[in-house]
């Protein structure tokens, strides 16, 4: 693995982590969840300005975009969708007058950007000046559609381990385990699986 791939790899799992367990953090009971960075409060300090849903909103973005920075397989969609993830959390934390939280923001944008950047060649039909006459040819390659459901399997898993953390914090737990499991292990197992096939 060269470094380019390398420091693209790891800076998405980076953020992924960073991200996925904010959002869990601040969604599980009492906030029971393990997290990077906070603040885990964020839905009792913006509900005071009726923005209560707003942070729910961000708390499952975060998840999912994390997620999908993490498995790799749909890293660079997570990239993409974390750009307006970050500067909305910017925004409010420089509105809200927070001190220090808005350089560390600034930092996983750049990041975020870099990445994005080491990435173009995923992301420069949707700046090309190609008519889309030439682009509608060119269908979606998949390896497996079946890693692809194994990968959406495991993140509901891990979504709907939210609601049940109020009720069996343990079983929660465990749904976030399996579902990482399947959604990291989903795509080594696809490409393992494809070279026996060719």
């Amino acid at each position: 693995m060269n470094w380019r791939k390398f420091f693209l790899v790891s800076t998405r799992i980076f953020l992924g982590l960073i991200f996925f367990t904010a959002g869990m953090g601040k969604l599980y009971s009492e906030h029971l969840f393990p997290g990077l960075i906070g603040p885990v409060w964020l839905e009792d300090r913006l509900a005071e300005f009726d923005l209560g849903l707003y942070a729910r909103f961000i708390g499952y973005s975060q998840v999912v975009i994390g997620l999908l920075l993490i498995t790799q397989r749909f890293a660079t969609l997570g990239a993409v969708m974390l750009v307006p993830m970050i500067a909305n959390i910017l925004m409010v934390t420089v509105s809200m007058n927070w001190q220090g939280t808005p350089y560390v923001l600034a930092f996983l944008l750049m990041l975020n950007v870099l990445i994005l950047w080491l990435d173009f060649q995923r992301l420069k039909f949707l700046v090309s000046d190609l008519p889309t006459e030439k682009l509608r040819p060119l269908q979606p390659l998949r390896q497996s559609w079946l890693v692809d459901g194994i990968i959406l399997f495991g993140m509901l898993l891990i979504l709907l381990s939210i609601p049940i953390s109020y009720v069996q914090i343990t079983l929660a737990y465990g749904m976030v385990i399996f579902g990482l499991l399947l959604a990291i292990v989903g795509p080594i197992w696809g490409k393992r699986r494809a070279k026996k096939v060719s």
